[in-house]
């Protein structure tokens, strides 16, 4: 079995999670990185290393398609947001290999968040509605502002009064604002069948982090956030991996959604090293095996800590 996998970048522990799943499953699965730059440290964990253009350049697509066919590969899995409607559009052109990735329409929601917002409404979930003119902000203080494609808390701010709001206006481009909501932060990580079936649903507490990705995590298998993402998986019928952030409102204990990410999100290991093993899951789908719901596979309360570590590359 051969996967790949785009933009691996810093991914170090999501190829070792691929790795420990075919041992457990006896595969025998061969790990192919693709990133701009050959020093990318996720590329030293995988079998197999292919440098690829921007993906702003023409030939990003065309050079991963003649990969996949030349090297026989059986699924690409992206791990990064930009080039998530590129491929969705362009899946259709990668012969017999699977692209992990939702339909273009899916991904469009979650690119633009004021499509986010509206489709969360939709479902029938809470959300913070966001405007994108200072002007129309009548939402009260704190604010949250932020660029409505935006990823990473790249560019996003907490207003604590006009004058502030009106300053961060002027620094980030294409912006939202958004009423702050007080309170819990959570991550779910979700896997979803080919078809759109939910297979792991984990919920977990944002205990820190560090430029928008979790440093550490604490696995909440809360039933009414369980509850929540089976209504919303119920329509979005997404495929592969989610990453879907809220915030529990301290005051009201309602849960009001942020973002959807239709990938492996940064912390996504760290719910596989708990017992939810969405890397497992694909390669038991790849390899044609259907798959039933996993209730609460991960140890609920265990707690991880995140660290960086170093590795020679020259």
């Amino acid at each position: 079995m051969k996967i790949l996998f785009t933009s691996v970048g810093r991914r170090v522990e999501l190829m070792q999670a691929f790795r420990a799943a075919a041992e457990k499953c006896g595969a025998e699965l061969e790990l192919y990185g693709a990133d701009i730059s050959d020093t990318a440290p996720a590329l030293a964990f995988c079998d197999h290393q292919i440098i690829v253009p921007r993906i702003t350049e023409p030939d990003y697509i065309p050079v991963l398609q003649e990969v996949c066919c030349e090297e026989h590969i059986d699924a690409l899995v992206p791990t990064i947001d930009t080039d998530l409607l590129l491929l969705a559009e362009n899946s259709h052109g990668f012969g017999s290999t699977k692209v992990v990735i939702s339909a273009p329409e899916k991904i469009r929601i979650c690119r633009d968040k004021r499509l986010t917002a509206d489709y969360f409404k939709s479902v029938g979930l809470n959300t913070p509605y966001p405007v994108d003119d200072f002007a129309k902000y009548e939402a009260g203080y704190p604010a949250f502002i932020k660029p409505k494609d935006g990823s990473s808390s790249i560019f996003a701010y907490k207003a604590e009064d006009e004058e502030e709001l009106k300053s961060y206006c002027n620094q980030v481009p294409d912006y939202i604002i958004q009423p702050y909501i007080g309170g819990t932060e959570y991550t779910v990580d979700i896997f979803c069948d080919f078809d759109g079936n939910p297979v792991l649903i984990t919920p977990r507490i944002r205990l820190a982090t560090r430029s928008g990705e979790v440093l550490k995590t604490e696995i909440t298998q809360d039933d009414q956030i369980i509850g929540e993402i089976k209504q919303l998986l119920a329509d979005y019928k997404p495929c592969g991996q989610v990453t879907i952030q809220l915030i529990r409102d301290s005051r009201s204990g309602e849960d009001y959604y942020i973002e959807i990410n239709p990938r492996f999100g940064g912390g996504a290991p760290l719910s596989i090293k708990a017992g939810a093993d969405s890397a497992e899951m694909l390669i038991r789908l790849i390899a044609g095996e259907t798959l039933s719901y996993h209730e609460k596979a991960a140890e609920d309360g265990a707690i991880y800590s995140r660290f960086d570590q170093s590795i020679r590359i020259r």
